[in-house]
């Protein structure tokens, strides 16, 4: 029941991250306005970019801890965190100088502001450094704990700090000042307290044996690991953060801040996509580590058809029930007239996207960096054009529409390099059945929600929101009772993570 438990805490964990998040934005918007949620949306999207300095090296020190079986694995493991305890620190500093050095000329000469000046938005991003520096090491110990699968552990500690973050931010803002100045000072203040909160976390389960020193042969035997994981996330977080980079130059703030809007809601699917991915990463890598190859790939079909019956029904929701879930959060029919139709498209995008966290998932696990590398990079080449042109003559919503075709570019791509190497015979079961299957569905019964409720004058908003999560229902049913792979699982939903305990049941599945 380990799995079950660390499942439902990141299901928790994202859960409550995402409806704090959704519950504060329009008190955000209400007391600092669009243009300053805005630099929040930019301030987020620099976060993200700036993860470029990970060198994956987060990923590493999950993977080790997660294959470290014996007491000298485990040292090895143990010793490689106390190395990157410096790493990660220092990289903070570094951080929180550069931002602060170069704010002047962000706030200057590449965000477009018609209500703030120059010096407010160059004291925002001065903050903005020290809110990324003091949060940077955070991911290392996140990686250990996961890794340790202790992620009921991780979830609580984010749990109350975000909860800390978001509603110490409220009351900044209501009682002491409502300025983004304030709301930046707080969020440093909070990043201490979570990166020295969840360090302490992460050594008590890794456990800290005596005679630890700076070493950098643990760096150099994961060194070919680490490297391929640095080259992913570098390309992957552009191929992800790009879109935002690029519109924040191309339209005015107040319409980055709604397309920043959208994409917070959308990032409602991430409450799946985020926990199935640390449970099932590290159960790959075990697999694999065991040559259970029989096992993997039942729990790679199996697991990639279920999580797609989810998703997808659920991006449905989004897309089809968009103008009326976006009124509803924000109160305000201006700002859900512009931001619906990207939630639509962004939602589509996004769904897609995370079911290729799947073999993504499968590629580290086989230690085969070099595939996502090269999806990531070929991505890369595509988003610049693709995102520039179509922004350039549709604004916001030739962002989001770039971001949608890149996303079906990518699953063709990523199937079909990650199955040319890995689980060879796969492929097209993946993508017909465990993929294909759930998205047609799902897109059917979407076309009669927008028809015959989501565009209907008889049905007040909240019966059309209403109908709309019946017909989610419906779609999810639907999926899973088409699967042969599904209708066989056992009643407990979480005996499919641990198939690999069972060769003998895993076999009767398959047949």
């Amino acid at each position: 029941m380990k799995v079950g438990r660390n499942l439902l805490a990141g299901l928790a964990n994202s859960v409550w991250s995402a409806l704090i998040t959704f519950a504060v934005i329009p008190i955000y918007l209400r007391f600092l306005g669009s243009e300053s949620y805005g630099l929040i949306g930019f301030f987020t999207t620099t976060q993200a970019l700036i993860v470029l300095l990970d060198f994956g090296l987060s990923s590493t020190i999950n993977r080790e801890i997660a294959r470290s079986t014996s007491p000298e694995s485990h040292r090895d493991a143990a010793q490689l965190l106390h190395t990157l305890d410096f790493v990660y620190w220092g990289i903070a500093l570094l951080i929180g100088i550069t931002v602060i050095a170069i704010s002047p000329y962000i706030a200057e000469h590449w965000l477009q502001s018609k209500k703030l000046d120059a010096s407010t938005i160059s004291h925002a991003i001065m903050l903005m450094g020290i809110v990324i520096a003091c949060r940077w090491p955070i991911a290392l110990y996140q990686g250990a704990l996961i890794g340790s699968q202790r992620l009921s552990l991780q979830s609580g500690i984010n749990i109350v700090m975000v909860t800390l973050s978001h509603l110490g931010a409220v009351a900044v803002l209501i009682f002491l000042s409502p300025t983004i100045e304030a709301y930046f000072i707080w969020q440093a203040f909070v990043g201490l307290i979570y990166v020295v909160t969840i360090r302490i976390a992460a050594w008590s389960v890794v456990g800290k044996p005596a005679g630890l020193t700076f070493s950098t042969t643990n760096l150099k035997n994961s060194w070919r690991f680490s490297v391929g994981m640095s080259a992913i996330s570098i390309t992957g977080l552009l191929f992800m953060q790009l879109d935002k980079l690029i519109l924040s130059k191309l339209i005015s703030l107040e319409s980055f801040g709604h397309y920043m809007l959208a994409t917070v809601l959308v990032s409602g699917l991430y409450l799946l996509i985020t926990p199935v991915y640390n449970i099932v990463f590290p159960k790959f890598s075990a697999l694999v580590a065991a040559k259970q190859d029989r096992q993997l790939e039942h729990l790679y079909l199996s697991g990639t058809r279920l999580f797609a019956s989810l998703l997808f029904p659920l991006a449905m929701l989004l897309a089809v029930f968009s103008y009326s879930i976006v009124f509803i959060w924000t109160g305000n029919e201006s700002i859900a007239h512009d931001v619906a139709p990207l939630v639509s498209i962004l939602a589509v995008g996004s769904a897609i996207h995370g079911v290729m966290y799947f073999p993504y998932a499968l590629q580290l696990a086989y230690g085969k960096t070099s595939i996502p590398l090269k999806i990531n990079a070929l991505l890369i080449v595509l988003t610049v054009p693709v995102t520039v042109y179509l922004t350039l003559y549709l604004g916001p919503l030739g962002g989001a529409l770039a971001w949608l075709v890149l996303h079906i570019c990518y699953l063709f791509i990523g199937v079909h390099l990650t199955h040319k190497e890995l689980l060879k015979d796969t492929g097209w079961v993946w993508i017909t059945e465990c993929v294909g299957m759930p998205l047609i569905i799902s897109i059917l019964l979407g076309i009669f929600g927008y028809y015959f409720i989501a565009e209907s004058r008889d049905f007040h908003i909240y019966i059309k929101l209403t109908l709309g999560v019946v017909v989610v229902l419906i779609a999810i049913l639907l999926s899973i009772l088409s699967s042969p792979m599904l209708r066989k699982l056992p009643l407990n939903p979480f005996a499919l993570m641990n198939v690999h305990q069972n060769e003998t049941s895993h076999s009767r599945d398959l047949q």
